[in-house]
């Protein structure tokens, strides 16, 4: 009996430390929530309302948010130039989209010169460090490059995008483009409602960036990883602002010492590729595993090259090279012109069949030959020819391809489609983190000298951020293979075959539509869905960007694990509702989503008319805003 009382005793006294263990526990729990509650920000999202387009006759702006647009007019109200408007437009975007666009992130551009009526593109994305190859990954049984992984930053490109258009058609200094960005970051700004879809963790997501990835969660986890973040809440970046302001005083510095313009712009993109960013990045990486050396910073140049082109009747498309996609849409368009569009009904099944074939004929041929063209030969001219574009429009059926179709056969060109065989070692930390960021954002700016300037910046919080500065390095390395025999196989000083590309349009030898957007392999598709929208069924630029969208999934995906769905085939739900039936008896694989939804782009856009109009329109999927004046 004693025995027994002992026994019962000590069970009770278990009982009442686990208690009060559990009540700390609790309260403390508590304590850090209400403490670290956010403040909520009035604000209206602009996400999934109609829109109306913008209409001037003197500049236009269109960007991923409202901030970003503000800047950019703002600047050009000055008389700053295009390349001005952007890059304030940029530096915003970095801000009030970080998680979508990072500042150091990727950023492809393109230059339209109204004097000299050439168009350029500007090498926005950056390469993998020296000391990154296949057999680094592959020897710890990878297949591919895992993401969130500091091994998986590339050396970072914005930077060098920024001080590129400086010198070649910039007029303000840094201290003026950034001086938006510093104040929203420094004072706050409401995370809007695309913000807040990305990064609206899990408990478990944001336990696992506050313990894998502590740099990154203060960033985004101001208030600790119980507290999610809130719709609207009060959202700063200090760290940024604080870097951004940094560069400005080495500008500023230089200037002020009478070195000038040229010297300014060298001082500023040193201060951040040899200077002290540099040797914080350098250090940040050889104390924890990354890959990137002082010398891949020192060593980085993006720089000027001439753009993708082709003509079609009396348009002529450009984008930047075959680094990114751009070849998608032109590959695409030269296909359709041998296939049967004409008299087919605006989204009917017969015309989401037709364009999903071309679709996925340019997405094998993409995955084949295009690549990096300072380590690979593209055949661009066999590519983009119209023998081979009736070549493969005959491979065009009236069933899905259950399987990605074949590229063509071009003797001595490309490498394999498939990525290399193998088991991948568990992800862990790519399954705790999955929902992290992913997307991109872009913005157009048309000045009043006719000078336009398209970017579509991108990267992501998913690797360590650079701890106190708000720099993003984003995860890019997943888009390189691991199969030494593919076009886009990862090699030292190689820039992967990424998603975002800009574009330009002319009509008649004149310029006539600067867009782009986010949406990684759904970019081109809904670039092009956009284009024959206006050009094929006449519809205002508005009407064509706000229409239902489809959206193939059959090829592998751009991103590791590089997955696919065969014969899969997204669609928004006024769409699905009108044509799915149709669709799934051709054979494919049809998933409903719903309308305007974010993962089918967000597209923004400027056109002029040929009595001197200029229209600005923006996309109801995001916070995407137009303004023309």
């Amino acid at each position: 009996m004693h025995k027994n009382k002992q026994i019962t005793s000590g069970r009770s006294l278990l009982l009442r430390m686990a208690a009060v263990i559990l009540t700390l526990l609790l309260a403390c729990a508590l304590w850090h929530f209400y403490r670290g509650r956010p403040d909520i920000l009035p604000y209206e999202d602009l996400t999934g309302t109609p829109r109306q387009a913008a209409q001037g006759r003197e500049f236009a702006v269109v960007t991923g948010t409202p901030w970003a647009t503000a800047a950019a007019v703002r600047v050009l109200e000055e008389n700053g130039t295009a390349c001005d408007a952007a890059i304030a437009a940029l530096l915003v975007i970095n801000v009030t989209h970080g998680e979508a666009a990072a500042f150091g992130g990727v950023a492809p551009t393109l230059y339209f010169d109204s004097a000299t009526r050439q168009v350029k593109s500007y090498i926005g994305v950056g390469t993998a460090p020296a000391r990154a190859n296949i057999a680094y990954f592959a020897d710890d049984g990878h297949a591919y490059i895992p993401s969130l992984d500091i091994a998986a930053q590339l050396v970072p490109a914005g930077m060098d995008v920024i001080t590129g258009l400086m010198q070649e058609c910039g007029s303000l200094p840094f201290s003026r483009l950034a001086a938006p960005a510093m104040a929203i970051a420094q004072q706050g700004f409401p995370m809007h409602a695309i913000m807040h879809r990305n990064m609206d963790l899990a408990w478990y997501e944001r336990l696992g960036m506050r313990l894998l990835m502590p740099s990154t969660a203060q960033v985004w986890l101001p208030q600790g990883w119980l507290q999610p973040v809130r719709l609207h809440q009060k959202t700063t970046f200090p760290q940024l602002s604080r870097t951004l302001g940094r560069l400005a005083a080495a500008e500023t510095a230089t200037l002020q010492a009478g070195e000038g313009r040229a010297g300014a712009i060298r001082a500023l993109r040193d201060y951040f590729y040899r200077g002290p960013i540099a040797r914080q990045i350098a250090d940040f990486h050889a104390a924890n595993g990354g890959l990137i050396a002082l010398s891949d910073l020192e060593n980085y140049r993006g720089g000027w090259e001439r753009p993708i082109a082709l003509r079609l009747g009396e348009y002529t498309w450009f984008g930047n090279g075959t680094w990114s996609q751009s070849i998608m849409e032109p590959l695409v368009l030269n296909i359709l012109q041998h296939s049967t569009l004409a008299g087919l009904e605006h989204n009917s099944p017969a015309y989401i069949h037709t364009l999903t074939q071309a679709i996925e004929l340019a997405m094998s041929d993409r995955d084949t030959y295009s690549g990096d063209p300072a380590f690979v030969e593209v055949p661009l001219d066999r590519l983009l020819s119209e023998d081979y574009a009736l070549a493969r429009s005959r491979l065009m059926t009236n069933q899905a391809y259950r399987a990605p179709v074949r590229a063509g056969e071009i003797a001595g060109y490309g490498g394999t489609r498939t990525g290399r065989r193998g088991s991948q070692p568990a992800d862990t930390v790519g399954q705790i983190l999955a929902g992290a960021g992913q997307d991109t954002s872009q913005l157009a700016v048309l000045d009043r000298q006719g000078n336009a300037v398209v970017i579509t910046p991108s990267d992501f919080p998913k690797s360590p951020m650079l701890p106190g500065t708000g720099i993003n390095l984003g995860d890019r390395m997943t888009q390189f293979r691991l199969d030494p025999r593919h076009v886009n196989a990862l090699q030292p000083g190689k820039r992967p075959r990424i998603t975002p590309h800009s574009v330009i349009v002319f009509r008649n030898n004149r310029f006539h539509l600067a867009f782009s957007t986010p949406g990684g392999d759904m970019q081109a598709q809904a670039l092009l869905q956009v284009f024959l929208n206006m050009t094929h069924f006449g519809m205002s630029l508005q009407q064509a960007i706000s229409a239902p969208r489809f959206y193939s999934i059959n090829s592998p995906s751009s991103f590791s694990p590089h997955a696919a769905t065969p014969a899969g085939l997204r669609l928004e739900r006024d769409l699905y509702q009108a044509s799915g039936e149709g669709l799934r008896r051709l054979g494919y694989d049809v998933i409903e989503d719903p309308n305007w939804d974010k993962d089918f782009g967000a597209v923004g856009a400027i056109t002029t008319t040929s009595d001197g109009t200029i229209i600005a329109a923006a996309d109801p999927r995001e916070e995407t805003t137009a303004f023309a004046r």
